[in-house]
């Protein structure tokens, strides 16, 4: 309990406080515009958060993941276009219930629905913190190199098999990822990897040039080439405290929902859309009106809103635990970790309980803070899904520039930063997810590392799996490869010969 208190300390400084509320509100905001989404705004400040305090940068990007779905939500329901891309579901039933006339219901059961979802995985994550703390320091022991590596794979494994339409384009763009950061002169042996001689790129490429590119820029450019729309308003009257009566009324959905967000965030590569389609799905099971779904069901809101806002707090734990990202927001993240000294991973247990005790709190208050805000501010935050998309795109290409240039004031920086964010354009219009790249060089890179640091103890390829963890890692990938692979076959012969 001590870490617990101490925890709750570090966040009670003026500045700490301070970036909470930035955070919280401005993750609202970001959210509520289409097409910027938590992504590209962590994206945009990255290079901000080498100027801050480690906790203070970590809040202030934790308040932008935890609340941007929140208000995600509000375009997703007033104009069927979601706020970040984890919303689209929420159009199903939100939009309907808007054209319905139900528009100040529908955000009130999203804005409920969310703050049960993020408070319910926040808190099963400190309880098991304060429960199992004094036995985490034991916690590393049994993590080696070759035990972080495997865990690696399965994160990498598990992202490629979570784009089941296009696995093998997610195949290939982690390739490139993990190519990419192969870049570089290689620390232990001073051997120079795809450097061309170009001393730029000795040191490797940047990883937060590399997101601001591929993220910020690309969305920039696809905003500045994309068509401005002007959807119709709509007014927002009271009745926006309703839903926290009405969430009482599925206390099955919300909780089953709030578990499965929980259960696929912890997963490295699953995440919010995964949580969402068994949430909704297994909603529309439980419904005595199924057929009100996609009509305006309130369960169907209800699930979605629940299951994709308890992802972030769960998505800290292989973070944390293992130092394996699991999405792109969790490995921007990482790089402010490096920069503060810090090492995610096993050992952080027992060298930083009360930073990690920190982080959660930190989100329990956000989250309270964003509900709080949207129940009094939702009619002026609403205004604000209609600025246009060529603004919105001129806007984002000059604050990701700046940034870019303020890291270390080299024009190469840019240079590089403009070639990825064409990368990602091209990406985008082709309608192929950026998400892998990322995390094929958070990954590839993590993998590199341990590899190379084990590989004394490595004379045959199953010494990777000799160890009992490394083994049990080793046998999940193969049993996750294997019922996908039964799964296909199983849908193939349904489609084809029945």
């Amino acid at each position: 309990m001590e870490a617990f208190f101490l925890g709750l300390s570090n966040l009670l400084h003026a500045h700490v406080i301070i970036a909470i509320l930035i955070g919280a509100v401005g993750g609202v905001i970001i959210g509520a515009i289409p097409g910027i989404g938590p992504a590209i705004a962590i994206a945009i400040l990255l290079p901000a958060t080498i100027f801050l305090e480690d906790l203070v940068s970590l809040v202030l990007l934790l308040g932008i993941y935890g609340s941007a779905m929140y208000g995600g939500a509000i375009p997703a329901i007033l104009i069927n276009t979601p706020g970040t891309p984890v919303n689209a579901l929420t159009t199903y039933d939100g939009y309907s219930m808007t054209k319905n006339g139900d528009a100040p219901r529908a955000l009130s059961l999203a804005y409920s629905s969310s703050f049960f979802g993020g408070c319910f995985s926040i808190i099963i994550a400190l309880i098991c913190l304060v429960a199992f703390g004094p036995y985490l320091r034991d916690f590393g022991a049994l993590f080696g190199q070759r035990d972080i590596f495997m865990a690696a794979a399965l994160g990498s494994v598990l992202l490629i098999l979570a784009h089941r339409q296009n696995m093998a384009i997610a195949a290939m763009l982690f390739a490139i990822g993990f190519l990419i950061s192969m870049v570089g002169r290689q620390t232990s042996r001073g051997v120079a990897r795809y450097t061309f001689d170009i001393e730029y790129l000795a040191s490797g490429f940047n990883l937060i040039v590399v997101i601001v590119g591929i993220f910020a820029l690309s969305q920039a450019l696809n905003l500045m080439n994309g068509k401005d729309t002007d959807p119709p308003e709509t007014k927002i009257t009271k009745g926006l405290f309703k839903g926290l009566a009405e969430l009482k009324k599925y206390p099955a959905v919300a909780f089953i929902s709030a578990s499965f967000g929980t259960v696929m965030g912890i997963i490295p590569g699953v995440g919010e859309f995964v949580a969402q389609f068994f949430s909704y799905s297994t909603a529309r099971s439980l419904s005595k009106t199924p057929s009100r779904f996609g009509y305006g069901a309130p369960e169907g809101l209800i699930a979605c809103e629940t299951s994709n806002n308890a992802v972030p707090a769960a998505a800290m734990i292989p973070l944390l635990a293992l130092g394996v990202p699991g999405e792109a927001l969790t490995a921007m993240m990482m790089i402010v970790f490096f920069d503060a000294g810090i090492k995610p991973g096993p050992d952080i247990f027992e060298k930083a309980p009360d930073f990690l005790f920190s982080l959660f709190l930190a989100l329990l208050f956000i989250n309270i803070l964003v509900v709080i805000t949207l129940l009094f501010t939702s009619k002026f935050i609403a205004k604000i899904i209609y600025i246009p998309n060529r603004f919105l795109g001129a806007f984002i290409m000059i604050l990701a520039f700046v940034g870019v240039f303020s890291i270390r004031n080299n024009f190469m920086d840019c240079a590089f930063a403009a070639g990825f964010g064409l990368l990602g354009y091209i990406l985008r219009r082709l309608n192929w997810p950026l998400v892998p790249i990322v995390l094929g060089m958070v990954l590839g890179s993590i993998m590199i590392e341990k590899l190379t640091a084990g590989a004394g103890k490595i004379k045959f390829w199953t010494d990777l799996v000799n160890r009992p963890v490394s083994g049990i890692l080793a046998l999940t990938i193969f049993l996750v490869i294997f019922l996908t692979l039964i799964s296909y076959i199983y849908n193939y012969y349904k489609k084809h010969f029945r």
